[in-house]
């Protein structure tokens, strides 16, 4: 996949202001500070579109990307710690869940985990909460460069063990590297199978059933763009 364009569209703080679009739509979402705005930038070949801040919990709104003129990555609101007044926080919540519940064109959920960290029950119980919600879904371990890959393997090894516990089927996973761009090549070419399907289809959603094995990265020799730069 080649980024050719990738623009800001709105910044949204109620469900008036999603964009009206039949685009599919590629969300991001975890925990403050796991590398979201970092993992975006990298995507979208774009060193500053998604502002990265030291600081948990700077994102409180909904923030469109248009990327190629024909999808978009959605930046949502870390979970677990929001920098918003405690009367929001009700709000602040309940605009992502509407989001996630009600979006039609979500083609899929990015759930994504610090590999460095032993699993953390906020994680397990958020991917719990999607087993009520007809939303596609994948794992991203993010910052794998900050140590070894025996120890990024026991990490997943670990979260997967629990989340067997908690789900009869595990979602696709995918890890990245901001520094060494790992995992952005089999993120493009699952975002560019999503597309095609949903090119295909009247609503995203209504290909639930075979978009994450869409997801899956195993998939990606046969369907990897030769040209390494994404």
């Amino acid at each position: 996949m080649k980024i050719k364009s990738a623009d800001f569209v709105v910044s949204a703080l109620a469900p008036e202001s999603f964009p009206q679009t039949h685009f599919p739509e590629f969300a991001l979402i975890g925990r403050s500070n796991v590398g979201k705005s970092s993992l975006i930038n990298l995507l979208t070949e774009r060193r500053g579109l998604s502002k990265v801040s030291t600081t948990p919990g700077k994102t409180v709104m909904i923030n469109f990307f248009k990327i190629n003129g024909s999808w978009f990555l959605v930046d949502l609101p870390g979970y677990g710690f929001a920098k918003v007044a405690k009367t929001r926080r009700e709000d602040f919540n309940d605009l992502v869940a509407t989001y996630i519940e009600t979006r039609p064109n979500l083609a899929c959920l990015f759930v994504l985990i610090d590999a460095r960290l032993p699993p953390q029950p906020i994680d397990l119980q958020f991917i719990e909460q999607l087993s009520s919600v007809a939303v596609n879904f994948a794992l991203v371990f993010t910052k794998i460069d900050k140590q070894s890959p025996t120890r990024t393997r026991e990490s997943i090894e670990a979260f997967t063990t629990l989340l067997r516990k908690r789900r009869a089927e595990l979602p696709p996973i995918f890890t990245t590297s901001i520094t060494t761009q790992a995992g952005k090549s089999e993120i493009h070419a699952a975002i560019d199978r999503l597309c095609s399907e949903a090119r295909a289809k009247p609503t995203v959603r209504s290909a639930s059933s075979s978009a994450n094995r869409n997801l899956d990265p195993a998939d990606d020799n046969a369907d990897r763009d030769d040209d390494p730069t994404g």
